[in-house]
């Protein structure tokens, strides 16, 4: 009997390796290595021209109404294109609209969205977590972690496979038309740790990322949806700054990258073309230097960064020669194919190269689950969205963030029984900062001043304003993509700078970079940073003023000689 008993447990504990890597799921690109019969299935049943379309992701929206979506309904028949990017509508709408498109799909269809902070940045009645530059804030990465694992879950009851998420350029100019607040910040250190964090979240609930925008988007003053930005740097710099995060992340397992409409000379010195559609960077710098192995994405062709000077399809074909493996958003997926096989024909493409990125492509379907398709269930879907520890998190987010600068010595004295101003800038109605403080604040009274207030509104408050002992200002920027400078007139600027030096408590909801532009806010004894005008922020900074959280967030930029990267007051 104990022969046996021994024998037995030396058995399972030869095989106790072998069930615990059976277990653990492999990542998209480990499985790149592995046979794969249903990818072998597929591919063979492709005729030439279906092999070229699977490389392409067209646009699709529930916000423009049947005629636009039937148009996008042919399409995916007609054409038999690889994938979708949702953009704009609701996500009951999408939910339904997506088992309409999957049936239409001989091969099923890849579907990815750009949502950045989730699907907030698209879709109505869904949750928008915080803004990068937020995220870039917080001390605890273990938080971020778990928003990108609530994405993953929306995206999964959405029926979504690839976020075009995160964003791993480091913002390191101030000036910057278009990424700015959707970066982490411009440490390159915290940029990668923070980008990990989130592609981890998203990718152990099997949603694949495109970390963006290769080899990085951060130092432009152009935005590449309306030009070509060029990035005039040496090779060592862009290797030491730029490229830092996505080297990071490609040796954690990114399983996607979108690369950037960028001139780039020091990497490709071919006048006016796009890093997009440059094989030197797409292939020798990104797939070959870094290693590269996943999926490689375009970012939209229909930007004017990329067809302004390579027009009517010519993007497409040499995105695709550059080495890309999935072109988004063409202007046209029926020109692009023909354009495309016509390259192979007169020699300037191979098959094998085409072939390889069609069998990537499958492989991440495979990954990601559509080797067997179910239809999503169309009832309670924002209900389901909008779950309670998606909720909790995004209040946990923002209350992280929350960065105190010069001091915390204005909330310390803050006596709950004097006479309080709590004055709004910026909206047109009680906000929720001003009712949260309110219990709080017993003796208080509520002033609002509009970004143009006119100097007679000013003269107005700042009489009344004398006979209040502690005075809180809040700066809200109400604008959908808080720029780096504030949209406020010049009175209520200098406004700004003659309260900050009345020991008033001065409270930003909006970029951090607008500090710059408020010159005497320096002043105030204590400036609360928020980063971003949302409810979630509001009631984070009432708790600290009111005593009932301790502040912990640290700035993620400089933005000016006074506060650097890193400053904030740990409570």
């Amino acid at each position: 009997m104990y022969c046996k008993l021994k024998s037995c447990l030396l058995a399972i504990f030869l095989i106790l390796p072998f069930i615990g890597l059976a277990q653990t799921p492999k990542s998209f690109v480990e499985s790149l290595n592995d046979s794969n019969a249903w990818v072998d299935s597929v591919f063979d049943k492709l005729n030439r021209r279906e092999r070229i379309a699977q490389l392409f992701m067209v646009r699709a929206h529930t916000d423009k109404g049947k005629a636009y979506e039937d148009s996008v309904g042919r399409v995916i028949k007609k054409e038999g294109i690889g994938g979708l990017v949702f953009f704009q509508g609701g996500p009951g709408r999408q939910a339904i609209l997506t088992n309409e498109y999957q049936s239409r799909s001989k091969v099923p269809l890849l579907i990815a969205m750009d949502a950045e902070w989730g699907l907030g940045m698209r879709l109505d009645s869904t949750v928008s977590f915080p803004y990068q530059m937020t995220l870039g804030a917080i001390q605890d990465n273990n938080l971020i972690y778990e928003m990108g694992r609530q994405v993953a879950l929306d995206f999964q009851r959405l029926g979504m496979h690839v976020n075009f998420a995160p964003d791993a350029d480091i913002n390191n100019n101030p000036k910057n038309p278009v990424i700015g607040y959707r970066s982490f910040g411009d440490n390159k250190f915290n940029v990668a740790t923070k980008a990990g964090a989130y592609m981890k979240g998203l990718q152990d609930n099997k949603v694949m990322v495109s970390i963006k925008h290769f080899p990085g988007h951060g130092d432009t003053d152009v935005d590449s949806h309306y030009d070509l930005p060029q990035l005039p740097f040496s090779r060592a710099r862009l290797d030491s700054l730029e490229i830092y995060p996505f080297k990071e992340l490609i040796k954690q397992g990114a399983s996607g990258v979108m690369v950037a409409h960028m001139n780039i000379p020091a990497l490709d010195n071919t006048k006016n073309l796009p890093s997009t559609l440059s094989k030197p960077i797409v292939t020798g710098i990104l797939k070959e230097d870094l290693g590269f192995k996943g999926l490689i994405f375009s970012d939209a062709m229909e930007m004017k960064g990329v067809v302004k000077f390579f027009p009517h399809g010519e993007a497409d074909v040499r995105a695709i020669i550059a080495g890309n493996d999935v072109i988004e958003l063409s202007e046209n997926t029926a020109r692009a194919v023909r354009l495309v096989r016509k390259a192979i024909r007169t020699k300037r493409l191979s098959w094998e190269q085409v072939n390889e990125s069609v069998r990537k492509v499958l492989t991440a379907k495979y990954w990601v689950g559509l080797d067997n398709v179910q239809p999503l269930k169309t009832t309670d879907v924002a209900a389901e969205l909008n779950r309670a520890e998606a909720l909790v998190l995004n209040q946990r987010l923002a209350d992280a963030a929350v960065t105190v600068l010069n001091s915390d010595s204005q909330i310390r004295s803050l006596d709950k029984n004097k006479r309080t101003a709590l004055v709004s800038m910026g909206p047109a109605t009680l906000t929720t900062f001003q009712n949260m403080l309110k219990p709080d604040l017993g003796n208080s009274m509520n002033f609002l001043l509009s970004k143009n207030a006119s100097a007679e509104d000013i003269a107005n408050v700042t009489r009344e304003l004398r006979d209040y002992d502690q005075i809180i200002v809040a700066i809200h920027d109400l604008r959908k993509r808080p720029a780096a400078a504030l949209d406020f007139n010049d009175g209520m600027k200098l406004f700004i700078a003659e309260l900050a030096k009345m020991n008033s408590t001065m409270v930003l909801f909006a970029n951090p970079y607008t500090i710059a532009g408020l010159p005497g806010i320096e002043r105030a004894k204590t400036i609360l940073v928020n980063y971003q005008n949302s409810e979630e922020a509001q009631r984070a900074s009432a708790k600290v003023i009111a005593g009932k959280l301790k502040a912990s967030g640290k700035l993620p930029v400089s933005v000016s000689t006074n506060f650097k990267n890193g400053d904030g007051i740990t409570q």
